[in-house]
């Protein structure tokens, strides 16, 4: 890991270099909306604006209030995530200031990137209990053209940042039990199996059993 002064802060141009194989996917799967959306350019220039884009969106939105972008180095985050979150994840112009959230009601999503498909994130967005179903999250249909299935501009760019989140570095995903450290903090349980016919439940009087 570098000491934080000597990291370079990357401009948007440059995270953008080279798109994801999920925003390439998007021109292919919504040509007329993402030929709208961001014109005829190249899709380095077309990524820079969806992550701007997005990134406006992201904020406004208020994703931030129920979800986190950083892995604690505490409780189960590395178990559940990965490695805990480092400097250099930080150091691009989208994280000044770094969105590390007020609470986390849905899951963290530094690392979100790629995880699910764009079809995914397609029905999320507009009703996320289709695709999770114990969600709280709100819907968008503001993303949606009026047939309420193509993603316009703000669909495309919200899609487009979600999945970049994680894609500007090498990260391995990591469970508790690969970690050295963190397998003598959770060492694995061994819960013993009851024989045949314990643990039943057995009515009784005081118990209501419709």
């Amino acid at each position: 890991m570098l000491p934080v002064q000597h990291l370079e802060v990357r401009s948007v141009e440059q995270l953008a270099q080279q798109p994801p194989l999920e925003f390439l996917e998007l021109k292919e799967q919504y040509p007329e909306a993402f030929a709208k959306a961001f014109g005829d350019v190249p899709p380095e220039q077309a990524f820079a604006d969806a992550l701007r884009t997005g990134h406006r969106i992201y904020v406004a939105e208020a994703c931030w209030h129920c979800h986190s972008q950083q892995i604690r180095p505490w409780g189960n985050d590395e178990a559940r995530y990965g490695r805990r979150s480092f400097p250099e994840e930080y150091h691009n112009e989208l994280n000044m200031p770094p969105l590390w959230g007020t609470r986390r009601i849905g899951p963290d999503l530094i690392r979100r990137g790629g995880k699910q498909s764009n079809d995914w994130h397609v029905a999320h967005f507009y009703h996320p209990p289709d695709v999770s179903p114990y969600s709280v999250m709100p819907s968008y249909p503001w993303f949606y053209e009026d047939d309420g299935l193509t993603p316009n501009k703000q669909g495309l760019s919200i899609i487009a940042y979600v999945q970049w989140l994680g894609s500007w570095v090498e990260t391995v995903d990591e469970t508790v039990y690969e970690i050295p450290y963190l397998e003598e903090l959770y060492p694995p349980v061994e819960r013993p199996q009851p024989a045949a016919g314990e643990g039943e439940e057995t009515p009784t009087d005081d118990v209501w059993n419709p």
